[in-house]
Formats: C-alpha cells, sequence, structure tokens
C-alpha cells in the first residue's frame, strides 16, 4: 500500500494549506510573508544552481535528438493538450483552474524525480541530468513567453511581456546563475549536505504555498472549489498523464530509441516541477488567483510520483526477468 499513499512532502503541502486556510496571513504579517518568500525564492534557485554539475552536461550533452523530443514533449505536447482541455472543459469546473492546467502544461520539468525515477528503472541517467536541467534552465525563459502568449498575465500585453520575463530572470534566473558560479566554492559543501538542503528547497516551496493560499482564502476560494471539485482535479491530471506517457512512449519506439533512452524520455518528458511553478505563478499572477492556479500543479505533482514510481519499477522488473522466462 506504501506506493498508493502520499510521500511525507505532500502531507506537508497538505498541512501548509490546512494551516493557511485557517490562520490566512493578513495585514503586516502578510508583508512580512511576502518579503520572507521574495529571499525564500531566491534561496530555492541559488541552491538549484549550485548542484548543476558542469560534469553532467558535458555527458549527457551529445544526445541532442533524445534532449529535442523531451523539450518538445515538454513545451509543446503538454501546452496542446492543455489548451485543448480548456477548450474542451469536460468536467463542470471554474475557468481559473482549467488556465490553472494551461499554467501546469508550459512548466518545465523537474530535474531531482526525473533523474530518480530513471535510474530506478535502469535508463539514460547521464542523458537525464542533461534533459531535466536544462528543461528546468530553459523553462525560466519559455514558460513566461508561453504564460504571456497563452493566458493573462499581470502586466501589459503590449509590451510583449517583457516586464514579466525580465521579473522572472531577476528573482529566479539570477540566483540560479550565481548559485552555478558559485560551485567551485560551494559543491563539496552542498555534497556534505545534500540532505539538509532538500530540506531548505521544501521548505522554500512550503513559504510560498502558504502565501499564495493565504491570499486565495482571503479571496474566498473554498467558497470557488469543494470536495468533487478537487476529485475532478485528480481525474483529469491523472487523464492526462496517462495521454502524455503513451505519446512519449510510442514515440521512442517509432524513433528506435533504445530501452535507456526510452526510460529517460518517458521520465523527463512527463514531468512538471512543482519547484519551478509555485514560485513563477507568485511572480506572473496577481496574488488573488495563484492558490486556485496552482492547485493542479500540486495534484499534478503527487499523481505523477505515483504513476511514475510504479512505472519505474515495472521497468527495473522487467530488466531483471531473464530473456527465456
Amino acid at each position: 500500500m506504501k506506493r498508493f499513499l502520499p510521500d511525507a512532502f505532500t502531507l506537508c503541502l497538505l498541512t501548509t494549506v490546512l494551516l493557511a486556510s485557517l490562520l490566512p496571513a493578513k495585514g503586516e504579517y502578510a508583508v512580512a510573508v511576502g518579503y520572507i518568500t521574495q529571499a525564500a525564492i531566491a534561496l530555492l534557485f541559488f541552491m538549484h544552481g549550485a548542484k548543476l554539475s558542469r560534469q553532467a552536461i558535458v555527458e549527457g550533452s551529445s544526445q541532442w535528438r533524445l534532449h529535442l523530443v523531451v523539450m518538445l514533449s515538454t513545451f509543446a505536447l503538454f501546452p496542446v493538450l492543455g489548451l485543448a482541455l480548456r477548450a474542451w472543459a469536460p468536467l463542470p469546473l471554474p475557468d481559473t483552474l482549467y488556465s490553472g492546467f494551461v499554467y501546469l502544461c508550459i512548466l518545465p520539468a523537474t530535474v531531482q524525480s526525473a533523474i530518480a525515477f530513471t535510474s530506478i528503472a535502469g535508463g539514460n541517467v547521464a542523458a537525464a541530468v542533461c534533459s531535466a536541467s536544462a528543461s528546468s534552465l530553459i523553462g525560466i525563459f519559455i514558460s513566461p513567453l508561453l504564460a504571456g502568449t497563452l493566458m493573462k498575465v499581470q502586466g501589459s500585453a503590449d509590451a510583449g511581456h517583457v516586464e514579466q520575463v525580465l521579473k522572472v530572470m531577476e528573482q529566479l534566473l539570477l540566483p540560479f546563475v550565481l548559485g552555478h558560479l558559485s560551485r567551485p566554492w560551494t559543491a563539496s559543501w552542498i555534497e556534505k549536505h545534500r540532505k539538509w538542503i532538500g530540506k531548505t528547497d521544501q521548505s522554500s516551496i512550503l513559504l510560498v504555498v502558504y502565501s499564495a493560499f493565504s491570499e486565495a482564502v482571503l479571496q474566498g476560494l473554498w467558497h470557488k472549489v469543494g470536495v468533487v471539485a478537487l476529485l475532478e482535479i485528480l481525474v483529469l491530471c491523472l487523464g492526462l498523464l496517462a495521454v502524455v506517457l503513451v505519446v512519449n512512449t510510442q514515440v521512442a519506439r517509432r524513433l528506435g530509441f533504445n530501452r535507456a533512452d526510452e526510460i529517460t524520455l518517458v521520465f523527463c518528458g512527463s514531468k512538471k516541477s512543482l519547484a519551478n511553478g509555485i514560485p513563477m505563478a507568485n511572480i506572473l499572477f496577481p496574488a488573488a488567483s495563484v492558490g486556485l492556479l496552482i492547485l493542479p500543479l500540486m495534484l499534478f505533482h503527487q499523481v505523477q510520483i505515483m504513476v511514475c514510481a510504479y512505472l519505474a519499477r515495472r521497468y527495473r522488473e522487467k530488466a531483471l526477468v531473464p530473456i527465456s522466462a
């Protein structure tokens, strides 16, 4: 039963949402939480940059066909599916939630879980490191542009959303670059304290979630979304992930990828990053709408972990079965 239970971080996310629902940040406290949240986001992306090894980039960068297909899955297939879902609107959900699905679909892939599942399944780990890291970095540029094109974001549409991109670069890309440049001095320390750094990353995300949901609760979030709506979002997340997994598997086989590269495409091309998505939403969208917009992302995060954990074990089990069996 463990594979179907939420992980510790998901339980922390649920607890944070409950805390924001019961004790939302107001007034001067909300202002203070906002400043702390900005600092936490900067720290989060500094650590992302500091953990990125140049050697891993070099080792995996030669497989350009695989990386190209991963990027097309992340930034083309997913957005098309998100737009189709919003246009179709198969379930009676608020428009903001369908916009949340579009936002989910324009985000970059995760880094840690994509690499971890690729490794468990016996895939091409070096290529996974390169693809997932490149997706995370490219997403800092592409996701705000896609949001500006496909969604309503803060600022002037006539300016081509340059303001949003610059703000994202300032708050996300600059700390990321500084973190990566700091590797000569920080790499060994980071390797020794990876577990502690992972907790810091998670704490930063929880703080952003608390800030976003506090504002959303004050704007009447739970009057707009009930238990039935949450179940409907969950169903749509499962359907979205299933389509992407099937398409990526078939594409890998049609292109003649070997088993290791197929695994890399399946896991790197189907992930969406909570760590990138929540801070970016905090920058791109009005505070009152962020809580509702990130609900699909939060549920998709748990769905992708449970489904991909099962798939990774299946790939591993098949690899261990003798050919004669």
